[in-house]
């Protein structure tokens, strides 16, 4: 019975610990952290690494981008280096909160409704959801989507405009509802080939992948009727240190020229907001 007993009480101790550690590498993180960025001399960066020309992954492999040229920049001034991580962008939050990434930098869009998970920084560029069809399909404007079969990314902020604004163009589209799919891009093939007839999307996004593409005289580039988003970079609500170094870097970054460097090379002009540019 003693054998038994102390048995059955090992196993309950390894049990005990194995939830233990099942618990830890699952829970979500809860203080400010940037002590720890110091020491580590790191930071892991979630991103979408398909989104032109935000940040995304060339064809050798290598990530490029605005905002991987803006977020090295900036940790450069605090000598961090960034591990940039690869993340499914419907699960985005999901993954901030419990500690697999340190930050959402990636054409992020700072809306109320994600205001309510993550802690954002300044806004540093403005950003508009636009609708893009096919010039061939004589779809002109958002009414012209009525009954037509509409595409958007999962988990982006267009999405989100949609289901929360059903009279802009959910209540007129096929079965009032959106395609989703995991990336624009094969939002854009699927476009191309008429599997659907608009797609929701990011104005950078649009503008950067039909120029590059030599499309641009081929498609209607239509403003969707939601209002101005801006982008910001999104942390943990407890690391209020970082976004205050993030705000930082951004205002230093714009006084000595080194922003409107990085803007000009991707976008050859200031996209710069007020709040960087302390106005």
């Amino acid at each position: 019975m003693k054998m038994k007993a102390m048995i059955s009480g090992a196993v309950a101790i390894v049990a005990s610990l194995a939830l233990a550690a099942c618990g830890s590498s699952s829970s979500p993180v809860k203080k400010d952290n940037w002590s720890s960025y110091e020491e580590s001399k790191k930071i892991t960066i979630g991103f979408d690494k398909t989104f032109v020309p935000m940040g995304f992954e060339e064809k050798n492999g290598q990530y490029a981008g605005f905002d991987i040229d803006l977020a090295t920049t900036v940790f450069d001034k605090y000598g961090l280096v960034i591990e940039w991580q690869p993340i499914d962008w419907d699960l985005k939050e999901t993954e901030l909160n419990n500690g697999n990434i340190d930050l959402i930098w990636n054409g992020y869009s700072a809306t109320d409704a994600r205001r309510e998970k993550v802690l954002f920084t300044d806004d540093y560029m403005a950003n508009l959801q636009v609708l893009v069809t096919k010039k061939s399909s004589n779809i002109v404007d958002s009414n012209g989507m009525k009954d037509k079969v509409l595409g958007a990314q999962a988990g982006s902020s267009g999405y989100t405009n949609f289901e929360a604004q059903p009279a802009i163009l959910k209540d007129i589209v096929k079965n009032n509802e959106a395609t989703q799919y995991a990336t624009f891009n094969e939002a854009l093939i699927d476009l191309k080939n008429d599997r659907i007839d608009g797609l929701l999307i990011d104005r950078v996004y649009a503008n950067y992948y039909l120029q590059q593409e030599g499309l641009m005289s081929d498609y209607n580039i239509i403003d969707a009727g939601f209002e101005q988003e801006a982008f910001a970079v999104g942390a943990r609500k407890a690391d209020t240190t970082l976004v205050e170094k993030i705000n930082t870097a951004f205002k230093e970054l714009y006084a000595d020229g080194s922003f409107q460097k990085i803007s000009n090379k991707w976008f050859g002009e200031d996209v710069a907001t007020d709040a960087v540019k302390n106005k």
